[in-house]
């Protein structure tokens, strides 16, 4: 019995077919990876306790590398050291 000669446009559709899948494959390996690296860094110190100013209370909560910020119900960004605890800066929001 003779073997078939594989015509050459498939031939390359099976090797192009091959080398999609492998980097398919790759692809999903690297995102999988950086999912893992990404959810197990550090997550930042939060405060245990803001104290904010009489009868204020917090709607927004950001932070940056060393400082943390409160957005009251009463129009002011309040601004805290993150180390310290201590008040930074009060802004005034206009409406």
């Amino acid at each position: 019995m003779d073997d078939p000669i594989e015509p050459a446009n498939l031939r390359f559709l099976r090797r192009l077919v091959t080398v999609l899948t492998t980097v398919m494959i790759c692809g999903v390996l690297v995102v999988i990876g950086l999912l893992v690296t990404r959810l197990n860094r550090d997550s930042p110190i939060l405060p245990q306790e803001i104290a904010l100013p009489e009868g204020a209370s917090a709607v927004a909560f950001t932070q940056g590398p060393d400082w943390y910020a409160v957005v009251t119900d009463r129009n002011e960004i309040i601004i805290f050291d993150r180390l310290t605890g201590k008040l930074r800066q009060t802004v005034q929001v206009t409406p």
